[in-house]
């Protein structure tokens, strides 16, 4: 944790020294202010001398006015600091995790991620706002207040050698017992969150499987261990503030008890009463605020744990010290390819050698599992391969910065995710500048234009994250569109019309024909009809190229594309 502070907090250094300065200032004006009090008592007070109250009043109005001011600037500045801390950590994360390839992604786990840079930003946010007041003052306080104690009176100041040993051992007790309750209490705010996530996320499911109760019995549970932890940490502090208030009020009572004694035989003057009673205040005040605070250390120092592993994480996916520009032809050849997710005993593909020419559509068809998605996804590196290589006229993707590599590419992924925001700001995601016209051709293309012009804001028509206020077909078409009015040398489509239906899937495959017949075009696609008149198709099964053809070719030498020709068939057939 130490190191994550030091590092995002140093650029700050000149806001921190002015707000140490103005806690110093605040410790000694009211480290002053009891001596005043005293002063008044003794000189003015006792005497009769209204002048002199008058004069040290005045002194005492300014100085807490003084102690006012600084304290609020320090307030300000100590939560401004920790607001650009939270801004730059989270904005490092940010970029970090869009670095990360799709193994490391899922690895970390998307909620996870997420939690760390909200949820444990937050924390070490509370940290720091606490920490540059309460902790730098604390000390100052109780130190200073110890010393000006002893000027008051060294014989009271014995009353500190029992206090505070006192308080200490209370809050000490607290404190063993309270961390692990706190960190047993994040792992039930995670399970809570955790349950809730699932049920929000499955929701269909759980109805069509009449599970609710069962979810209800689930979420119930993990509230009431949550809720079961939350009460004894609410006890334990029920308990312990009563305890310090106790300690407080007793060494505030000893003081007057034996301070009365002091006065009444002429050794200790009433003003240093009062000002050692303030003193005392102060100090055990301090102490337990500061003890207090430390508390939130064991929480802050989990999470920046969690946020350190992020930062300290290496993309595996990088650009190289020198990067190769390709040609910008399109055409795509893979040697001999083979790769293994993380953790998994067996390699998903194997000994892949295939090539994807421009101006033709090759088609990759096979069983689930076969690793269609996976092959897809090496073209444009979102994944690494395991051996071999994959080259985009003839230069390894590994050679080529990450950007070079991806303009080249259009992608419509197996779930078409939309974006909050309009249809347009949708479409213009493949391309910012695309024109209202370039707009509409794409979704012409698409076969979306038929559901939009009835839409009444047309290309302003809201889209909710992940467009779940439009079909899974219209979903589609606009990912497609979107893929479309980029214009890139290559297009990807995994398996991105299977929610259409026959006929607006024919016109679209015909529309697009027309527009990327000097393209590169992948399709990976279930349905049989979708590829049938692509210029080549590639039949994968248990990660291995098993055949290589036409379909006219294929349906004479593949068994593997036989069964699945023949399945569908029959499947047809059946409706």
């Amino acid at each position: 944790m130490k190191d994550l502070l030091v590092a995002y907090l140093r650029p700050h250094w000149r806001i921190l020294a002015g707000i140490s300065l103005l806690l110093l200032i605040q410790a000694i004006g009211n480290l002053v202010l009891p001596t005043l009090m005293a002063d008044i008592i003794n000189n003015g007070v006792v005497t009769g001398d209204t002048g002199y109250i008058l004069q040290i009043g005045g002194l005492m109005l300014l100085m807490s006015v003084l102690v006012g001011v600084a304290a609020v600037v320090t307030v300000y500045f100590s939560a401004r600091t920790a607001m650009r801390f939270g801004r730059d950590v989270r904005s490092d994360l940010f970029r970090r995790v869009e670095d990360f390839s799709l193994a490391q992604m899922h690895r970390f786990t998307v909620p996870s991620l997420i939690t760390r840079n909200t949820n444990d930003v937050q924390q070490l946010q509370m940290l720091i706002v606490i920490g540059l007041t309460m902790m730098v003052l604390a000390p100052i306080t109780a130190i200073g207040g110890i010393i000006m104690a002893i000027r008051t009176d060294v014989q009271l100041s014995a009353l500190l050698l029992v206090v505070v040993p006192l308080m200490l051992i209370a809050i000490g007790i607290m404190v063993g017992r309270a961390v692990p309750l706190f960190r047993s209490m994040q792992v039930k705010i995670d399970k809570v969150n955790g349950v809730l996530r699932e049920n929000l996320a499955g929701i269909r499911v759980i109805r069509a499987f009449v599970r609710t109760a069962h979810e209800e019995r689930r979420f119930a549970e993990a509230n009431a261990e949550l809720t079961a932890v939350s009460l004894r940490v609410t006890r334990l502090f029920a308990l312990i503030f009563p305890t310090l208030m106790l300690i407080m009020n007793g060494a505030l009572i000893a003081t007057i008890w034996l301070g009365a004694g002091f006065i009444s035989d002429g050794s200790m003057p009433i003003g240093n009463l009062f000002a050692f009673q303030s003193y005392i205040m102060q100090i055990l005040f301090s102490v337990m605020m500061a003890v207090m605070t430390m508390m939130m250390v064991p929480r802050a120092a989990a999470s920046a744990e969690r946020i350190q592993a992020v930062l300290e994480t290496e993309p595996e996916i990088d650009d190289p010290e020198q990067a190769v520009t390709p040609v910008g032809i399109g055409r795509i050849e893979l040697r001999d390819v083979s790769f293994r997710y993380p953790g998994a005993e067996e390699a998903i593909l194997q000994g892949i050698s295939c090539t994807f020419e421009p101006g033709k559509t090759t088609a990759i068809v096979g069983g689930t599992g076969s690793g269609k998605s996976t092959l897809v996804n090496l073209l444009p590196r979102l994944l690494d391969v395991t051996a071999g290589g994959v080259y985009i006229d003839d230069v390894d993707i590994r050679d080529m910065r990450l950007d070079d590599l991806w303009t080249q590419f259009g992608i419509v992924p197996q779930r078409a995710f939309l974006f909050g925001g309009t249809i347009a700001t949708n479409v213009r995601f493949g391309r910012p500048d695309a024109t209202e016209d370039q707009v509409w051709d794409a979704l012409d293309v698409a076969q979306a234009r038929e559901f939009v012009d009835t839409l009444a804001e047309g290309l302003e028509a809201p889209v909710d994250q992940g467009g779940v206020n439009f079909s899974g077909g219209q979903r589609q078409r606009l990912a497609i569109a979107r893929c479309i009015v980029r214009d890139p040398l290559i297009y990807l489509f995994d398996d991105s019309f299977s929610a259409l239906d026959y006929t607006t899937d024919a016109r679209l495959r015909a529309a697009l024909a027309r527009r990327t017949e000097d393209r590169t075009v992948v399709i990976v696609a279930q349905r049989v009809s979708t590829i049938m008149n692509a210029d080549k198709i590639i039949v994968l099964d248990a990660g291995r190229i098993v055949g290589t053809g036409t379909h006219d070719e294929l349906v004479e030498t593949c068994e593997a594309y036989r069964e699945i020709v023949a399945s569908q068939a029959q499947l047809e057939g059946s409706r």
